[in-house]
């Protein structure tokens, strides 16, 4: 089963001393294969790099990024990665060249596509010893956060989005917070 490990908890502006905000960045290793999903806005790179050095890694370590959808607080260091392959809405991307990728990335990690938010966010389901784990960008931006989202593109789709989150996983991480278990 995959491995799931939170590098940074996000946090939002209003959590944040100095107004800022960035993502909550999380690493995945899957089968061999290193991979972060949204490495964010962090200003100082270098805890992103001590937080995969804690983890025995380097940021050449990294096979892929994956990327919940696209505003900029979530994707800002992919330049951090040069040797990885970003996977995103469009496709997977090594370099200058794009293929498809398929729902079923591997055994323990399942794509699905999650609109609302943006038209193009997706969720990534990663199968663990501690049940399914959704890493879901701004479907859900941290527990018990208001359920109006005001940056919101199609709030229906949106609302649909989340009930097909929650019906399918055990443990969210969300945009900007901490992971936290689903009480169905």
């Amino acid at each position: 089963m995959a491995e799931v490990k939170i590098l940074i908890k996000g946090y939002l502006s209003s959590d944040s001393p100095d107004g800022g905000i960035c993502p909550t960045i999380t690493l995945i290793k899957d089968n061999g294969k290193n991979i972060i999903v949204d490495p964010g806005v962090v200003i100082e790179q270098n805890k992103i790099i001590e937080s995969l050095k804690s983890e025995g890694l380097q940021t050449s370590n990294i096979d892929y990024i994956f990327i919940t959808h696209s505003h900029l607080d979530h994707y800002r260091n992919i330049g951090m990665f040069p040797q990885a392959k970003s996977l995103e809405f469009w496709g997977i991307w090594d370099k200058n060249k794009e293929e498809n990728w398929n729902e079923n990335f591997s055994n323990d990690i399942k794509i699905i596509k999650t609109p609302g938010h943006n038209y193009d966010s997706l969720t990534f389901l990663v199968k663990t010893n501690m049940g399914i784990i959704a890493i879901c960008g701004d479907v859900f931006w941290k527990e018990n956060f208001p359920e109006i989202d005001k940056y919101a593109t199609n709030k229906e789709k949106l609302e649909e989005s989340r009930k097909k989150v929650l019906s399918m996983a055990n443990f969210i991480i969300p945009g900007h917070g901490n992971i936290y278990k689903i009480n169905n």
